[in-house]
């Protein structure tokens, strides 16, 4: 029997357009096991083997560690088409996989510890710095809790937000991320939610945990354009300022939940016939003009959201290559056009999702499951409009941008 590595790196075409038809491939099953996902909590085991066999997380992983090293437009492709099959599993395949990008990004003493071994080990994330990292010999000694850690339970690593402190009694005066393995952890089994159930986004507790310098980047590192992994990994995929790229990984999955949405949708509908008319008589629900405005008005929104977000990719993959910079004017539009096209998602769903009747009141309907997995994931903080579009707007009329990250 082949084993799960072996399975990951015997493929003969692995062009993106295959990796986006693997991925599609696997919506079926994945669509199956929603309700075995939600009741879990958590991405089961057989979906991670079926996205690890079809080598999706490969797509912006080093090549050194048996990655593709394909471009954010093509992560995009992949990761929207896996969460059309289930939004949790979609939401935990799109931030892991994106971070075998920014593991990439880490001095090449760390990439090995991970890959070295198991080319196929996965991280979860929890970026928000809540744990101190104290400079203690040639490394540092982390304490800290971190919150929402989507897909936990599945990897083997964690990169953290961190800030870092340069002695005892010392106030922190960089912030940034540590790598941190499996057994240096605590799972707090906490998440109890309306939407995104199977995220297995639980907490995670860390006291006193050594960490060798190598595993820790400063966000200053991360954002410089030459990160400590671009030493070994010469793409300009690992150019790409951290906060630029990362979100992407959200966004992508929000995406393919709409599209997975509307797709479920029209296969309820097609075939749709209304119950207790008049005199007895029956109509076909896709006769309904309603439904129709509310279809044509959904695909178009998920339409322009899709276009908007693979063409931005796109043009930051055409400056990496050409070896170019991003400007800050590229990177505040970018950051107003991901949430906008997670706005313009959440709006289809919110369409289809309040004309489905009273079959979307039941716990098992994908239309209502995926209207409560968007409205979730729509709620961190890096999607949402209100706090983004004040960025943009001010970027617009030229005023400083403020605190937030871009």
């Amino acid at each position: 029997m082949q084993s799960n590595t072996e399975a990951v790196f015997s493929s003969d075409d692995e062009s993106p357009n295959a990796m986006v038809a693997r991925a599609q491939a696997l919506v079926p099953e994945l669509r199956r096991r929603q309700g075995a996902t939600e009741k879990a909590g958590r991405v089961l085991p057989d979906a991670i083997q079926s996205l690890l066999a079809a080598g999706l997380y490969r797509v912006v992983q080093p090549k050194k560690f048996g990655g593709l090293e394909f471009g954010l437009d093509n992560f995009v492709r992949v990761a929207m088409t896996v969460a059309s099959g289930c939004g949790s599993t979609g939401w935990v395949f799109s931030t892991g996989a994106q971070h075998q990008w920014q593991i990439g990004l880490f001095p090449e003493e760390a990439q090995e510890e991970v890959w070295g071994e198991d080319p196929t080990a996965l991280a979860a994330s929890s970026y928000a710095p809540t744990g101190v990292a104290l400079a203690e010999g040639d490394g540092y000694r982390l304490s800290g809790k971190w919150s929402f850690c989507s897909g936990v339970d599945i990897c083997q690593w964690m990169l953290l937000g961190v800030r870092i402190a340069p002695a005892e009694g010392v106030e922190p005066t960089q912030a940034g991320f540590a790598l941190i393995p499996k057994s240096d952890y605590r799972i707090e089994k906490n998440w109890d939610v309306l939407g995104l159930i199977g995220t297995g986004s639980n907490d995670l507790v860390i006291n006193e945990a050594y960490v060798p310098a190598h595993r820790i980047i400063t966000h200053e590192q991360s954002q410089s354009g030459n990160p400590p992994g671009a030493a070994v990994n010469e793409s300009g995929l690992f150019r790409i300022p951290f906060f630029a790229g990362i979100s992407y990984c959200l966004c992508s999955a929000i995406l393919g939940m709409a599209r997975g949405t509307l797709e479920d949708y029209l296969e309820g509908m097609r075939d749709r016939v209304t119950r207790g008319a008049a005199m007895g008589a029956s109509k076909n629900v896709a006769e309904f003009q309603s439904i129709q405005l509310r279809i044509a008005e959904a695909s178009s929104s998920i339409n322009a959201a899709e276009t908007l977000v693979l063409r931005d990719t796109k043009e930051i993959m055409d400056i990496m290559s050409a070896g170019q910079e991003l400007t800050e004017a590229q990177r505040v539009r970018n950051k107003g056009n991901i949430a906008f096209a997670v706005k313009l998602s959440v709006q289809a769903v919110d369409l289809l999702f309040e004309s489905v009747g009273g079959q979307g009141l039941n716990s098992q309907n994908r239309v209502q499951r995926a209207w409560r997995d968007i409205h979730a994931a729509s709620k961190h903080i890096s999607m949402n409009w209100d706090a983004v579009a004040t960025l943009y707007g001010r970027s617009q009329l030229g005023l400083p941008p403020g605190p937030a990250q871009y």
